[in-house]
């Protein structure tokens, strides 16, 4: 398993090593102990999975406190742009959002701390999109940020007129109208037991 760092230090790509050949091909999406050395301690508690078409665009979401959500990400099938943003007040990369091709082909997955919103939108003709949780989905405590916001500067791959969005996602509120999140509360040192440099 490669890991491979980001713009935001906080946010990792897991890259497995596939073995392949005329038979198929195998690989280990998740190893404890890899990351565990590489971002703490975490216990899973819930498994998403979404099937979308070419433009479709979910996000940008995340959960306020005290039910807020780390994510491991991946396309199962196909190919989409996913993106995180950070939304802690005090951090060296608040406002600032970190984008990743994950492909299937790949089988490439990116890690998503608590204290950023995530957002992700379908490239391919059709993508299954998964995503392991360490808490679970809480409706009272939704939340997100418009997926527009000119502040955020995010480059979706795609003009907007072929995005297609929620009603829900085309009505969140703008990166500074949202709820954030203390820096010193969600350092990765705090929320991960065992986080590398504690």
């Amino acid at each position: 398993m490669q890991v491979i760092p980001t713009a935001i230090s906080d946010v990792l790509v897991f890259e497995p090593v596939v073995f392949g050949d005329d038979r198929g091909y195998f690989f280990e999406s998740f190893r404890q102990d890899i990351f565990e050395r590489h971002v703490g301690r975490i216990a899973f508690v819930q498994d998403n999975e979404s099937k979308s078409g070419r433009g479709v665009l979910r996000g940008l979401h995340y959960q306020k406190p005290p039910y807020t959500q780390s994510k491991l990400v991946r396309a199962v099938y196909g190919t989409v742009l996913d993106v995180a943003v950070d939304l802690r007040e005090g951090s060296p990369w608040y406002g600032r959002h970190v984008s990743c091709v994950l492909d299937s082909s790949r089988k490439n997955m990116l890690w998503i701390p608590k204290g950023f919103a995530h957002g992700f939108m379908v490239l391919s003709p059709e993508a299954v999109f998964a995503y392991k949780c360490d808490n679970y989905y809480t409706p009272s405590h939704d939340a997100g940020v418009l997926w527009s916001d000119p502040a955020l500067g995010i480059d979706w791959g795609m003009p907007s007129e072929e995005i297609r969005v929620s009603a829900k996602d085309a009505s969140q509120p703008l990166f500074g109208e949202s709820v954030h999140f203390r820096y010193e509360d969600y350092r990765k040192e705090k929320l991960y037991p065992g986080a590398p440099g504690t």
